[in-house]
């Protein structure tokens, strides 16, 4: 595994992974951010981490992160950080989160890690160095049959949207298994082949941007809810190649 920015990646995801883990299952007090989403100071201690490995490294890059927002926005390059992905999960004490961090130029996607350090588990990816999980290379699934399939999704919300809840509730039973609860580990699944589908119907750029970079040099397919190869919308359908077409077609995705 080779590359600096791979390398860079890593290393600020485990260091904020282990800030979050000194929080996890232990008494936190749990507030509601704007959206009615749950924060907690292990959100804000793992972000300050990135923040402070950002600027010793690359002073001159910018930084978006979820809990405090944009650093130099006009910066050619930018570090894009969720410090705990699936803070649901984590004042629950299931341990199916992990730390987000992805650098990029614009809205294309460098690199990106999710550490998940409730599980010991790492996965990280490099535009033209692969995607590597535990530091070995993965891939996604060559399943081409839907009956042998597993799709995913962070929870059944989404599929309140017009049109999604049936198409979702078909797809699922065509499929040989449907979960939900995944949050960022279900991206981690259909990098690494054990899931074929994971679909969010609601992220922003941080939630994201890490993910894409590693479905896609995993062989994958990572599109927004439009078709679109992109972090940068609302929303992320991640699936392997040979199921592409077929699964966005069932959720009645075109292009």
């Amino acid at each position: 595994m080779t590359g600096s920015l791979l390398d860079a990646v890593s290393e600020v995801a485990t260091l904020a992974g282990v800030e979050a883990l000194k929080h996890f299952r232990s008494r936190l007090d749990v507030e509601a951010k704007a959206d009615g989403s749950p924060v907690t100071r292990a959100d804000r201690d793992a972000e300050r981490v990135v923040r402070a490995w950002v600027e010793r490294h690359f002073p001159h890059d910018g930084i978006l992160g979820e809990e405090f927002g944009e650093t130099r926005p006009g910066a050619a390059r930018r570090w894009i950080v969720d410090p705990v992905d699936g803070t649901r999960a984590f004042v629950k004490g299931v341990p199916l989160w992990g730390t987000l961090v992805a650098v990029a130029e614009g809205e294309h996607v460098l690199a990106g890690a999710a550490e998940f350090p409730a599980l010991g588990e790492r996965l990280v990816a490099a535009r033209g160095e692969g995607c590597w999980w535990n530091g070995a290379r993965c891939q996604v699934s060559d399943v081409s049959s839907l009956a042998e399939a597993t799709v995913l999704a962070t929870d059944v919300g989404f599929h309140r949207s017009p049109g999604r809840g049936d198409r979702w509730r078909a797809l699922s039973l065509r499929a040989a298994n449907a979960r939900t609860w995944g949050d960022c580990y279900g991206y981690l699944l259909v990098a690494i082949g054990r899931a074929e589908l994971m679909a969010d119907g609601s992220l922003s750029p941080w939630d994201a941007a890490a993910l894409q970079v590693a479905v896609e040099e995993a062989g994958g397919v990572f599109t927004d809810w439009s078709g679109r190869a992109t972090a940068f919308s609302d929303g992320a359908v991640a699936t392997n190649a040979a199921l592409a077409s077929t699964l966005r077609r069932e959720l009645g995705i075109r292009g």
